[in-house]
């Protein structure tokens, strides 16, 4: 897998203070992509061990919320081959703090049933992740005044009661679905 970019202090994909990663490969291909470029799975720096530590040593302070996962599509099956281990890492290293994900699939409709983006390792990967946003961003309904997404079809989950109710449930902290549930 190959990453575009790690940002350490990140404070707009997420609640509080957080690591990001941007990983590269995503077939969507949502107009007006504010991230075109990460769409080439062979765009930026290759994803290796040493990239791992890094990012690890930069989780390590204690204001630092969590890490975010964004690309790309970090829940392409090949990226999320690539990202399991170094989640799984992340949630032991790491336990008190968060992980948010971007993704484009549907959480019930594409990650949890069969489709082109399950694969071996999707029900693990989506064990370490606490809040997912999902959807593909859709320009016409784009809302700059949304929190934490680019457009109102968007949800933000709250994985672990989802999963635990087999049902969506929205993540609840800030109000942040406030504009979504308007949009039902």
């Amino acid at each position: 897998m190959n990453y575009a970019e790690i940002k350490n202090f990140d404070i707009a994909n997420g609640l509080g203070v957080r690591v990001s990663l941007f990983v590269s490969g995503c077939t969507h291909h949502c107009k007006n992509c504010f991230n075109q470029m990460t769409w080439d799975f062979k765009y930026g720096k290759e994803f290796t061990k040493e990239v791992e530590d890094l990012i690890i040593d930069y989780l390590k302070p204690e204001h630092i919320t969590g890490l975010s996962l964004l690309g790309g599509e970090p829940m392409e099956p090949s990226n999320q081959r690539a990202l399991v281990s170094f989640v799984r890492r992340v949630k032991e290293t790491y336990p008190q703090k968060d992980i948010w994900c971007y993704t484009g699939y549907l959480f019930d409709r594409e990650l949890l049933q069969e489709s082109r983006a399950r694969c071996e390792v999707t029900d693990e990967l989506l064990s370490y992740i606490d809040v997912l946003v999902d959807g593909k961003f859709v320009e016409e309904l784009k809302d700059l005044s949304l929190k934490f997404r680019g457009s109102s079809n968007q949800r933000i989950i709250d994985v672990p009661e989802s999963l635990k109710r087999h049902e969506v449930v929205l993540y609840k902290d800030l109000n942040v679905n406030r504009e979504f549930q308007k949009h039902e």
